[in-house]
């Protein structure tokens, strides 16, 4: 059975924040996942691949995207929830053309506001706003 893709986003935020929190194995985090959302585990492998591939871009998007936008507060300074946050809906709009920006964006802001503080949600907001308006430039700037 296919996972909804807010679920399958909420389960991509888990392992990311998890692995900002604990290295821990791939089998062990996969089963760790699959139990606490009740997926199967070739959602949980789907999830995982996903994690893989918006973590090959963190490189790019902590201090080019990130870091650049949020400059008024420094990057040591943001939560692990919100830089994860920003992390996977930054792929999202940058990398994966099959999903709208504004959605990436409402989501993002739903995450926080879940997993987080209503100040969460509106720096997540003003972070997700800001890159979203500047456009094609931050993310020419970040892979060049």
């Amino acid at each position: 059975m296919s996972l909804p893709k807010q679920k399958f986003r909420e389960v991509v935020f888990q392992l990311l924040y998890s692995q900002d929190l604990i290295c821990s194995d791939k089998d062990s985090l996969i089963s760790f996942i699959k139990d606490e959302n009740k997926i199967s585990k070739k959602n949980a492998l789907a999830c995982f691949e996903l994690l893989s591939k918006v973590k090959e871009k963190i490189e790019l998007i902590d201090p080019y995207i990130i870091t650049e936008t949020s400059a008024d507060y420094a990057f040591d300074r943001i939560s692990s929830v919100e830089k994860n946050i920003l992390r996977l809906a930054l792929y999202e709009i940058f990398y994966d053309e099959t999903i709208p920006g504004k959605v990436s964006i409402a989501e993002g802001i739903r995450l926080a506001r879940k997993y987080s503080t209503p100040q969460s949600a509106k720096f997540v907001n003003a972070v997700l706003d800001t890159i979203y308006k500047k456009g094609f430039e931050l993310a020419d700037q970040a892979s060049g």
